[in-house]
């Protein structure tokens, strides 16, 4: 049995928790010519944890391999035995000087993580299961078994006379994985026998689209001249993105991103109340968050005789009839049609003639106001500033998940 990927020799450990998959990792890697080390990470949950430890250090004292053991507390504080643990080994592979370290979780593991994960409603991400090669508190964890079948291991180890030991605890139903791998596993298999292969080879498909996704974030934040995040908070923030969440908020690098609609936008973190200001013919207004202009046209905008204007934002209940065949409607309902987020709304400049509305960005022209024939006319246009607005209410950006 050959692994999936092989690791780079560069302070190498593998994590040997004694049983036949980490056992038969140690062992192949050995046969290949790597030098690695072992790590045993002591939860201290069985009886027989102390047992465990002896084994791993006999095992490696027999195969010339370095192991260090760390005991461990695992506290659950609200969270399921299995994730406590999970954390706790995690805890110990952020504080270890090796720069690689190898995971034994092999193909029936990625199947069985991919159905609990999409059980649990989760998105893109958790289809995606475990990623064979991911970087962790500068080191990088590689789990070269990722495309191995459990029953490979089994066969691989029995070939080679390798001696594991067996955790009680896989026997024990109450735990999610080993339910999903004794009682669901089994019922599955016997209507489609080839589940697991086609759930890790889903997983590699989500991966891909989630590595794609992940580097059109990156180029949208680079394209709004915002720093590029850690690895780890940009997962957070697709994660965040592609959750589907309504109220999607995500502060980064002084600017909000946000999410309406399958849409991400990005704004400015400040506010952009300005108070009431009266234009009377400039080709440009300066304003909190952006810049307001006008040039002449004919036949299109607003009428060149109604001046002075007054700009200010939206106190609720203005209604525009942007179109004279259409019936006069509240901006609320304008603004949902035309896809601007809601809180975007009450920070765009408006146009008014004493206290009727003329003039509201990406909604257009009260029909009142529009000047006929080839009428001299104004033709006004936000433009936000770079980090304000940036999207909206004309553009805006899509991540694809």
């Amino acid at each position: 049995m050959a692994s999936s990927r092989k690791p780079p020799s560069a302070s190498l450990a593998v994590a040997l928790s004694g049983g036949v998959d980490s056992v038969v990792l140690l062992h192949l890697l050995k046969s290949e010519g790597f030098r690695p080390a072992a790590i045993h990470v002591h939860h201290g949950l069985s009886p027989n944890a102390d047992a465990w430890a002896d084994f791993c250090r006999k095992l490696c004292r027999r195969w010339g391999v370095p192991l260090s053991v760390h005991r461990v507390k695992v506290r659950q504080k609200g969270k399921g035995l299995e994730a406590a643990a999970r954390e706790a080994r995690y805890r110990v592979f952020s504080k270890l000087s090796c720069s690689v370290i190898c995971l034994a979780h092999h193909l029936d593991d990625q199947a069985e993580t991919v159905l609990m994960n999409l059980l649990r409603g989760a998105g893109a991400r958790g289809a995606s299961g475990m990623a064979p090669e991911s970087g962790f508190h500068g080191k990088t964890l590689l789990r070269p078994l990722l495309d191995v079948s459990r029953k490979s291991i089994l066969d691989y180890a029995r070939s080679h006379r390798l001696d594991w030991i067996e955790d009680e605890s896989n026997a024990d139903e109450s735990l999610t994985r080993n339910y999903v791998r004794r009682r669901l596993g089994p019922l599955i298999e016997s209507r489609f026998p080839a589940w697991k292969t086609s759930l890790a080879r889903a997983a590699r498909h989500f991966s891909r689209k989630e590595d794609d996704a992940q580097r059109l974030l990156r180029n949208f934040l680079r394209e709004k001249g915002l720093k590029a995040p850690s690895e780890k908070k940009l997962i957070e923030m697709l994660k965040q993105l592609t959750s589907g969440g309504p109220r999607t908020l995500i502060e980064h690098d002084g600017s909000r991103i946000r999410t309406y609609r399958d849409q991400v936008f990005l704004e400015s973190a400040g506010g952009a109340a300005f108070p009431p200001v009266l234009w009377n013919g400039e080709a440009r207004l300066l304003l909190p968050g952006g810049e307001l202009r006008f040039r002449r046209a004919r036949g299109r905008g607003f009428d060149a005789k109604l001046k002075p204007l007054l700009v200010r934002r939206r106190s609720g209940g203005e209604r525009l009839q942007p179109d004279a065949r259409r019936p006069r409607r509240t901006l609320k309902n304008l603004f949902q049609e035309a896809g601007v987020p809601p809180w975007e709304r009450d920070r765009l400049p408006l146009l008014f003639s004493g206290a009727q509305l003329v003039w509201v960005p990406g909604l257009g022209i009260d029909a009142r106001f529009q000047a006929a024939g080839k009428r001299a006319a104004w033709l006004p246009e936000w433009r936000p500033n770079p980090l304000f607005l940036r999207n909206s209410p004309t553009g805006h950006a899509k991540i694809a998940g």
